[in-house]
């Protein structure tokens, strides 16, 4: 499908549903709302999905990993030759997330969209748009048909994984500088200024961060990216794995399709796709607030609620794979525990 053609297919959740899933949980023995957000989630994911059945089983980490040329503006600790060989790393199941991923008992699913050059791997799903974005600070990170291109391949991905029987899809991305071209996004997309939203990524020093900052200010006075257009945003300071994220959390909605969001960069994605198609934020569920200084202000934006506060800034898709047990035992309780009925207890009542 093309964006306009997805945005279309995106609706509102199922209130009925969602309601009906909430009259199951406050019939379990146990205090009301005492999971909190987590039974808020199940309620959601019941919305989301059109049924109180709620099935997480089988899920799909989709890991999009792309350079971008920012780097050359010494904003990283590393050079981008580190993205292909943590993209390769991803095919062999060797990285951060591969390991977390065996224990959550989820799949993942690694993608060249923008890799500064070829990558091998058996696993990779091949989606090269570019190879890497071009210096933003020098003039648009892509062209307009790139922007668009990287979101419309993330609609097929989250299709063809529906279509392949998965229920719930994890968010991550892999890209040296990326906390760079996402910290311009939300600087644009918040109207909040570069040393508001820009931290230290994967461990700048002070004097990085400053060139940080300095290359964000740079790039949005270069290029004017338009606050209330996203894929001119996008266009102009985004990342290919940025795009690409915001389309697949747009595809996932569009077959209502849960989606978890990761850290920052995911987070940033989530901004641009809600701010596309305003109905897709009631696809998604956050996992957890990144230690970066701008996640706290996209989730705020979103009024989205995240399950974790851990500090994490790992990226790959870590944090949204973290809360999957989380969602699991609250799968547990909401599918398999016994009713105050059944116990012959009398129910709590709510207090207000």
């Amino acid at each position: 499908m093309t964006l306009e053609e997805t945005i279309c297919q995106i609706h509102p959740a199922d209130r009925a549903t969602e309601e009906r899933a909430w009259q199951r949980w406050d019939c379990i023995a146990k205090p009301l709302r005492g999971l909190g957000l987590l039974e808020e989630a199940i309620a959601r994911i019941a919305g989301m999905t059109r049924t109180v059945e709620v099935d997480l089983s089988r899920r799909a980490v989709v890991v999009f990993c792309a350079d971008n040329g920012v780097v050359e503006e010494g904003v990283t600790q590393t050079g981008q030759e580190v993205t292909a060989v943590v993209t390769e790393n991803l095919s062999k199941g060797d990285t951060s997330v591969c390991k977390m991923a065996r224990v959550a008992h989820a799949e993942v699913f690694p993608v060249d969209i923008g890799v500064a050059r070829e990558v091998s791997g058996e696993r990779i799903i091949r989606r090269k748009i570019a190879y890497g974005t071009k210096n933003m600070t020098k003039g648009p990170a892509m062209t307009k048909e790139e922007a668009v291109r990287a979101l419309e391949v993330g609609i097929e991905l989250a299709q063809n994984l529906k279509q392949q029987g998965y229920r719930i899809l994890a968010t991550g991305e892999m890209g040296i500088g990326n906390t760079t071209t996402s910290s311009a996004v939300a600087s644009v997309l918040l109207g909040l200024p570069p040393e508001k939203v820009a931290g230290r990524g994967a461990g700048l020093s002070s004097a990085g961060l400053v060139r940080k900052r300095e290359a964000i200010r740079r790039a949005i006075a270069r290029n004017s990216p338009d606050p209330t257009d996203a894929l001119d945003v996008l266009q102009k300071v985004g990342g290919l794995d940025t795009g690409r994220d915001g389309r697949n959390i747009l595809g996932a909605a569009a077959v209502q399709m849960p989606v978890l969001i990761d850290g920052f960069i995911s987070a940033s994605a989530a901004l641009l796709a809600a701010r596309i198609c305003p109905a897709a934020r009631e696809y998604m569920v956050a996992s957890h607030v990144s230690g970066e200084p701008a996640a706290h202000w996209i989730l705020q934006e979103l009024e989205l609620k995240p399950f974790l506060t851990a500090d994490m800034t790992l990226g790959e898709g870590t944090g949204a794979v973290a809360a999957l047990p989380l969602l699991d035992m609250a799968c547990a309780v909401y599918g398999s525990m016994r009713t105050f009925e059944q116990i012959s207890i009398e129910p709590y009542r709510p207090l207000h």
